[in-house]
């Protein structure tokens, strides 16, 4: 397959070569629908005409604030395809981090959903440049009336856009150059806000090109629409690569019908983060030792006739399961495998397009990350004796930067390679062990990374709180991170909080202040961001010359919120 340099070169060869293959399934109304890739071509046209046609600049930043809906793809291919840049944000945020991302990227549009439009709405007073809103279903809200935005519901004006003018179609107005930015993905920050990776339309291809080689992608693929698609990994993998090879995409309800939709509509890829796929693993073991015949025969490795009623629960096409986003488990990898399930574990950043390494389906290796897709470099720097070092990469798929943070980009791009901050090392035969972090990232079951810094900025404002510490910690058999807490009160707050309510405080009621406090704090952050198990420290944290606190001296204790 010749190589695509731009997404749009990519989806219009799409189109041109199989404009009646389905593109798209869904479920609407309890039943389901299809799209085409020609249909899907005419809606991203009409996409663009909307935007052109009121005034939408070549370069300008478009907010895509949805959640997963056979929308966000024409949506996203109506806004990169005429020379704009596409923001997707997370539809699980809150309004102080939506606020943050719209106002940093510059986003005068954004396209919206009934639901989220409830956190635009609370956003919106802090986002004075929003000018325009296209909300999916605009009957089931209430806009704003204070006359500032402009609001248009999505299929109406979808319906009536057209090149009526004489001016060129507003899909073909511009052909986008492979260094111009197709997407800024915003992926947290140690500074407390989040960070927006420039990824290119470059960017984008060369991933997808070469992961297409590494894990043998075809054209008769079915991928299940699983995970979210402002995630980098659910992006590209879940979407660019299938568009790119012509196949089918098949967009679950809910996460509460996984199962249901997998049997109807009878994936062969299917693409998670190690949650989903321990959830899986779980439900087939749990079903195996309720038929003690069938696990007999499991156990006796006579496996055969299980893997057959496993595949067949599982639609009975699945022949992979990809996996990144965070660690999975040795031990669910090798027993998906071992009833007949091929499942490969993939290594990559948001700031990488984001793929650097895939397990070989031909010769994966558990417990590793596998090897460099082609075009990619991967490099440990300064490995210690047992060769764990940071992990460093290079190739076409490294980001072109921070959008506007130059010295945030300058942190991490040096020489060609990207610094990962995560330690890892390489073995004789090129495959990638990752051993840590060099960077206090918390990442959690689901594959989101949280920064403790970004936490801690919400919580520290408090004026019952002196210092915060966020750590990730793991439960018992847990390979994700959960988010704890260590803080330590604010006498002079305290007494105030006390004086104002003529209250004398034990030791126990200080504990439940300052907890019902941190639930206050972070009230406006994304729920999985929130810690789960807090401890208070009555002396401050001890800290370098340099005033920094020694995070490796404190671990979280068993005691909850």
């Amino acid at each position: 397959m010749a190589e695509t340099r731009t997404i749009k070169s990519m989806l219009l060869k799409t189109c041109r070569n199989c404009p009646d293959s389905v593109a798209l399934r869904f479920k609407r109304e309890g039943h389901w629908q299809t799209l085409s890739y020609g249909e899907l071509l005419d809606s991203s046209r009409a996409v663009s005409q909307l935007l052109c046609t009121r005034g939408a600049r070549v370069g300008e930043r478009i907010g895509i604030f949805l959640e997963n809906c056979p929308e966000w793809p024409e949506i996203y291919f109506g806004i990169v395809c005429a020379g704009m840049t596409a923001v997707p944000v997370d539809a699980k945020l809150r309004e102080q981090e939506v606020a943050h991302i719209l106002r940093d990227a510059g986003c005068r549009t954004v396209f919206l959903s009934s639901r989220t439009y409830r956190v635009f709405r609370d956003a919106e007073p802090a986002l004075p440049q929003i000018t325009r809103a296209i909300v999916i279903n605009m009957k089931e809200i209430e806009p704003l009336s204070n006359g500032k935005i402009e609001h248009l519901d999505y299929a109406g004006t979808l319906a009536d856009a057209g090149g009526k003018d004489d001016k060129p179609a507003g899909f073909d107005r511009h052909d986008p150059a492979e260094d111009e930015t197709a997407s800024i993905i915003y992926t947290s920050g140690t500074t407390g806000l989040q960070k927006g990776a420039m990824l290119t339309h470059g960017n984008f291809c060369a991933n997808v090109n070469s992961c297409i080689g590494a894990i043998h992608i075809k054209p008769s693929d079915n991928f299940l629409m699983v995970l979210p698609l402002h995630h980098s990994f659910s992006f590209t993998v879940n979407l660019l690569i299938p568009v790119a090879v012509g196949a089918q995409i098949s967009f679950v309800e809910s996460l509460k019908t996984i199962g249901e939709n997998i049997r109807e509509v009878s994936p062969t890829v299917l693409v998670g983060v190690p949650l989903l796929i321990e959830k899986i693993y779980s439900r087939i073991m749990d079903g195996l030792r309720r038929k003690r015949f069938a696990y007999w025969l499991y156990k006796s490795g006579l496996r055969a006739p299980i893997r057959r009623g496993i595949l067949k629960k599982l639609g009975g096409r699945l022949r992979m399961a990809v996996v990144g986003g965070a660690p999975a488990p040795v031990h669910v990898l090798n027993g998906l495998s071992e009833l007949g399930v091929p499942i490969l574990e993939g290594y990559g950043l948001t700031e990488t397009s984001p793929v650097l390494t895939f397990n070989p389906p031909e010769r994966p290796k558990p417990g590793t990350v596998g090897k460099a897709i082609p075009g990619v470099e991967i490099r440990i720097s300064t490995p210690d004796p047992e060769g764990v070092g940071e992990i460093t990469a290079r190739g076409p798929n490294v980001m072109a930067g921070y959008f506007n943070k130059p010295e945030a980009t300058e942190a991490v791009l040096k020489d060609g390679w990207f610094h990962t901050g995560d330690l890892g090392s390489l073995d004789t035969d090129g495959y990638l062990a990752i051993s840590g972090r060099k960077k206090n990232l918390i990442v959690n079951r689901e594959g989101k990374n949280i920064y403790p810094e970004e936490v801690e900025d919400y919580i520290v404002k408090s004026p019952l709180i002196l210092e915060a510490v966020v750590f990730g910690y793991r439960e018992a058999d847990e390979t994700g991170e959960r988010v704890g807490l260590i803080v330590v009160p604010d006498q002079d707050g305290l007494d105030t909080w006390a004086a104002h309510r003529k209250k004398r405080l034990d030791d126990d009621e200080v504990a439940e202040v300052l907890r019902a406090e941190v639930r206050k704090c972070v009230a406006g952050i994304a729920e999985y961001k929130r810690p789960r198990r807090i401890q208070i420290r009555t002396e401050e944290f001890e800290k370098t010359a340099t005033g920094k606190i020694k995070r490796y001296l404190y671990a979280i204790s068993p005691t909850e919120m």
